[in-house]
């Protein structure tokens, strides 16, 4: 088997077969690049993620955290690994080579981070939001700034943060209390308190950078008032030198239920009265800065879900493989019937199905998301331009929301798939799970992602967005409606489709007869029903690709009956590869999208029990 940790054969079919990147290969902006290029890196992040990453990830997670005297350590085991990644440019391959970047491809470039995401989340994590700050000094600071601090994030020699929560200030940003006082000499004194912050201190480098977002004193209340700083944890002297701590200081740091290799921490900026922050960008502007990180972090949260989602998967399946255990129930009457690996038991087949279908699902959206990325630097066209800058819109909280949603149940499945023994530490399950949840949490807990689609996201620019996905979604119905093997999930799709964009036209009527609780009060279940239609449409859309090729093999061997066909899956691995591509599509829409229809429904039915009760109603 594999990797145990994504599964290659399905990255290289998405970008090359169902996404066709030889179109991005064949633009200006990525015109230095081939298949073969982007076939040999992904190898190297392979290597890189097998070898230098995934052994940390049980070492990492026993040692965990720590702080002494205020100074916090990372595991012993995360040190050469982290100085192996920043020295081969893995940090920023996505950016231009002017930053040190690799210019590589979004779409090639997401199937490199899930590479490393699967192999230990919370070493990630370190330049993961690295690159995240980088990249937010790279477009909104001045030159200055990017000398000063912006080159040695981006080589690793620094790292970074994003500073945004408080005690009182979480899903509400505007409440926040840190203060920003004006200096003579256009800087500031920053006062106040960040909690939750991943990777805010640590022993990997000798300086962080922290983007912190404060309110000038005297700027009026909430979020049109916050404006974004760059405070070091160590300043830097003119020359590039560090020079004397900031007087930022750790707190504390949480004890969480998993992701324990990176430090969650409490920062207190300005104890002493002597931190000192740079304004990024403009005043009063911070809340729209910093949603390009926050936007980034969640389009990397909800990659999370994928990778850890596709480690859980890939290894339920390896011990399913192995594990002998019972007779199977067409045996159950011979008494000479041997006991069979476990994958042979249709409850623990399924379940692989559903993890697999799943798996494959989250991972094509989360490339989608890249694609559109990619195909939006490269258009032709301000309307085109703006096209595939509407699907990202309105794609980015369904990838944090539904594939961190998804990635969990993954995860809980494959350790039911092992049993007791997956929920021993002796097998990694259990810490993949536990690694998994706090992806529906943090960086907008999954409801605020939901609020965010159907408050934001479905009205953008009048609704075009909403549109264009439908156009998109009946594109892959009228192709597979002509395909034997697809006709019945083409059907399928076409029902759920309809009813999910009707379910958008009742929260429109709702809202506009001032109905506002309807849309909101049933967001996370729209989120994911929405979900549903745009990973089944892209689960289609790959099974008519490889019914073709499977149909091609057919044909060139002159295998035309079903017993031949299975032979030759059996036999050839890329003939199975295509089966399984077609098997989780017909899966999906038999499991899952038949079901879109019914939830609509229950949506349009404007229940609202839960807001009618009285708070005393709840318990006893």
């Amino acid at each position: 088997m594999g990797n145990l940790l994504v599964n290659t054969k399905d990255q290289q079919f998405l970008l090359f077969e169902q996404f066709g990147m030889e179109k991005i290969f064949a633009s200006e902006a990525y015109g230095g690049y081939s298949k073969d290029d982007v076939l040999m890196i992904l190898s190297e992040a392979e290597k890189m993620a097998v070898t230098s990453i995934f052994p940390t990830l049980k070492e990492g997670d026993e040692e965990g955290c720590h702080i002494k005297d205020g100074k916090v350590t990372v595991p012993k085991c995360f040190r050469e690994p982290f100085k192996k990644y920043c020295e081969a440019g893995w940090i920023n391959p996505m950016d231009s080579p002017d930053v040190g970047g690799q210019g590589l491809p979004h779409t090639a470039g997401y199937a490199v981070s899930e590479l490393f995401c699967a192999a230990n989340y919370a070493f990630v994590m370190y330049p993961g939001l690295t690159h995240g700050a980088a990249n937010l000094i790279n477009v909104y600071g001045n030159e200055e700034q990017k000398k000063k601090y912006m080159e040695k994030c981006f080589s690793g020699e620094w790292t970074g943060t994003m500073c945004l929560t408080e005690p009182g200030a979480g899903s509400d940003v505007g409440a926040l209390k840190t203060t920003a006082k004006r200096l003579p000499d256009g800087k500031f004194l920053i006062t106040g308190t960040k909690c939750f912050i991943s990777a805010g201190d640590h022993d990997l480098t000798p300086n962080i950078i922290h983007p912190v977002l404060a309110r000038i004193e005297g700027d009026p209340a909430g979020t049109k008032g916050i404006s974004i700083f760059i405070v070091p944890k160590v300043r830097v002297n003119d020359d590039g030198s560090l020079g004397e701590p900031n007087d930022v200081n750790c707190g504390g740091i949480e004890h969480k239920m998993g992701i324990h290799g990176n430090a969650t921490c409490t920062l207190n900026f300005g104890e002493d009265g002597k931190c000192i922050g740079e304004l990024l960008g403009e005043e009063r502007s911070g809340i729209k800065i910093m949603f390009q990180m926050m936007n980034e972090a969640r389009l990397g949260v909800g990659m999370q879900g994928v990778a850890i989602g596709s480690a859980a998967f890939q290894h339920a399946v390896a011990y399913a493989k192995e594990r002998v255990q019972s007779t199977p129930v067409w045996e159950m009457k011979n008494p000479n019937a041997k006991a069979v690996t476990i994958i042979n038991h249709p409850d623990v087949r399924k379940k692989l199905m559903w993890m697999k279908s799943h798996s494959e699902g989250i991972r094509a959206l989360a490339y989608f998301s890249a694609y559109c990325m990619d195909m939006s630097k490269i258009a032709g066209s301000e309307a085109e331009k703006a096209n595939w800058e509407g699907y990202l819109e309105l794609l980015t909280p369904i990838v944090k929301a539904y594939s961190t949603d998804k990635g969990l149940l993954i995860c809980s499945l494959a350790m039911d798939v092992y049993g007791g023994y997956g929920y021993c530490a002796e097998y990694p399950v259990e810490q993949f799970l536990r690694d998994e949840k706090i992806a529906c949490i943090y960086e907008g807990t999954n409801g605020i992602q939901a609020l965010d689609f159907v408050g934001r996201k479905l009205g953008q620019r009048k609704g075009a967005n909403v549109m264009n996905m439908a156009g998109t979604v009946q594109k892959t119905i009228a192709k597979c409606k002509n395909i034997p093997e697809l006709a019945k999930a083409a059907a399928t799709l076409e029902e759920a489709s309809n009813a999910c964009f009707e379910v958008a036209m009742f929260f429109a009527a709702a809202g506009k007869g001032g109905d506002f609780i309807a849309p909101i009060y049933n967001a996370c279940k729209y989120l994911e029903l929405f979900g549903d239609m745009v990973v089944g449409n892209l689960l289609l859309e790959g099974a008519a690709i490889a019914d073709e090729k499977l149909n091609a093999m057919y044909e060139e061997k002159g295998l035309t009956t079903i017993g031949k066909k299975k032979g030759l899956q059996r036999e050839d691995a890329d003939a199975a590869f295509y089966a399984g591509k077609i098997a989780s599509a017909k899966f999906f829409m038999n499991e899952i999208v038949t079901t879109v229809k019914a939830r609509c429904e229950a949506i349009k039915a404007n229940d609202k029990s839960a807001m009618e009760l009285v708070d005393a109603g709840f318990t006893f």
